[in-house]
């Protein structure tokens, strides 16, 4: 048997197999080294699929040797390899954080527990991505949101209770919209295959149950990736969390959620359906626009670091959004780097604010007073997200917003790389509100009491932020990987 015919497999195998294990064993030690060998087994397997995939082409994977479509296909393509390495990477990085954070923020006696979770929060996430049938994506979804919903209500905060209640209600409406698309689709074409199902809907897009489950989906979807309007449960979800939740979630779910967007709105319904024969186009870039001022709005007026962050995710989804709508290779190029970037700056503001909240016991603005006097590193590392989250030149969101600008210059929409600016200046206030508050506020009384982050929090988090100062000057592996993906989903050669 090639073992490296069955990676696809593995991918998703590995860590579901340790979930249930890690429950079975019960002990916080053997829990958190078990999850940790699949994560890292996971991350390993992804890294070698996207190699695969760039040397020689799309890799189908037929579960139980059962043929498409007939059959469950995992199917790994130049987007796909590339979601699955960035989900599994920032899952690597993050579970070693976790063991120093959750020590003060999850009950010691549920620790077990929250390495199962996330166990299961991974697979739901790498199968969402890697799957090839329209019924299993939905299933890996319900996977990921159930087990997040645990991993955010696991927080000693009381208030996290209620984010996960919020989210459980608002994720299981969206859930419930995307199987009905699902079960419409599956109506009109008697196929659960993505790829078949695409070619089967060729010659009836214009059908009233097609439109209605396109509808249908992109409500569902836009629930989970926090699209603006529908983002209200995101900012307590973020706020209340565990710091490790927080970053893991604001680096992956909403990505995946996104490359669930782009698979069923290129793969399946096609391109000339979405933007030719209904006005996608324009609702996409009203609804972006929307998120990018209103949400980097309301993250100026937040005390709250984490809530201030979370906001700023909306607003960076709305970035994200903005790409899809220009129609173009250059367009999705940008969202999908944006993707990638935005979950490496993300992952590492979560970290960092994690390792502040250990040490001074809040991340709110009045309690992070002259933290640059006492945690210098960790306030230049932040100072260095929120540049990148600006999009300063030699970050990684600098090459994102530069395709979006490139992407409007195609199209002779000068108005839009104005309001792309705009709202990078939006960004340029809240990010200013905590340099203000760390490096020009008077101190705390009590400020000579705390000192840097632990290692065990302070390596995890420089990772992600020395990811997010690369990224902004070698680009081969986002942009290159981005652009082939964009070209994929076009249907254009290179």
């Amino acid at each position: 048997m090639n073992f490296v015919e069955h990676l696809p497999a593995l991918q998703v195998a590995l860590p579901l197999a340790s979930a249930p294990l890690a429950v079975l064993l019960r002990d916080r030690l053997a829990a958190f080294l078990l999850v940790l060998a699949a994560t890292w087994a996971a991350f390993a397997i992804s890294i070698l699929l996207w190699l695969q995939v760039g040397e020689s082409g799309p890799i189908s994977y037929a579960i139980g040797s059962w043929p498409p479509p007939w059959g469950i296909e995992y199917r790994v393509d130049a987007l796909s390899s590339l979601v699955l390495m960035l989900v599994s990477g920032i899952a690597a990085v993050v579970l070693p954080y976790s063991r120093a954070s959750i020590e003060r923020e999850i009950r010691r006696d549920t620790h077990y527990l929250f390495y199962a979770m996330f166990a299961l929060c991974l697979t739901g996430l790498l199968g969402i991505t890697i799957t090839g049938d329209a019924f299993n994506l939905f299933v890996f979804l319900e996977i990921s949101s159930l087990s997040s919903y645990v991993l955010i209500a696991l927080g000693r905060d009381r208030r996290a209770l209620v984010a996960s209640y919020q989210y459980l209600i608002m994720g299981t409406i969206g859930a419930t919209f995307i199987v009905i698309g699902i079960g419409l689709l599956y109506l009109k074409t008697g196929t659960l295959n993505l790829a078949d199902m695409g070619i089967r809907l060729q010659a009836m897009t214009s059908h009233r149950p097609v439109l209605a489950a396109l509808a249908f989906l992109t409500v569902g979807i836009s629930l989970k990736l926090a699209l603006f309007p529908l983002h209200q449960w995101l900012p307590n979800a973020y706020a209340y969390a565990p710091s490790a939740v927080s970053a893991f979630l604001a680096a992956t779910a909403t990505k995946v959620s996104v490359y669930a967007l782009l698979r069923f709105y290129f793969s399946v319904f096609g391109e000339t359906a979405i933007f030719q024969r209904l006005p996608m186009e324009d609702l996409m870039l009203i609804l972006a626009l929307a998120g990018m001022f209103v949400a980097s709005t309301v993250a100026i007026f937040q005390d709250n670091l984490k809530r201030l962050f979370a906001y700023s995710s909306v607003a960076q989804i709305g970035y994200i959004v903005l790409g899809i709508s220009f129609d173009s290779v250059t367009g999705l190029t940008a969202t999908i780097v944006h993707l990638v970037n935005h979950a490496v700056t993300k992952g590492a503001l979560f970290l960092l604010l994690g390792a502040v909240m250990a040490h001074m016991g809040g991340v709110t603005l009045a309690r992070v007073q002259g933290i640059g006097r006492v945690m210098p590193l960790t306030t230049f590392a932040i100072v260095l997200c929120g540049l990148s989250l600006i999009g300063v030149p030699g970050t990684a969101g600098f090459v994102s917003k530069w395709y979006l600008i490139l992407a409007a210059l195609e199209k002779d929409q000068w108005w839009l790389v104005f309001l792309i600016v705009l709202s990078s200046l939006l960004a340029v206030i809240y990010v200013w509100r905590f340099v203000e508050t760390a490096y020009f506020r008077a101190p705390r009384s009590d400020l000579a009491q705390f000192r840097e982050a632990k290692l065990a929090l302070a390596i995890p988090a420089w990772i992600l932020v020395g990811a997010t100062l690369w990224f902004g000057v070698e680009t081969s592996v986002t942009v290159g990987s981005a652009a082939a993906a964009a070209r994929m989903l076009l249907g254009v050669t290179p």
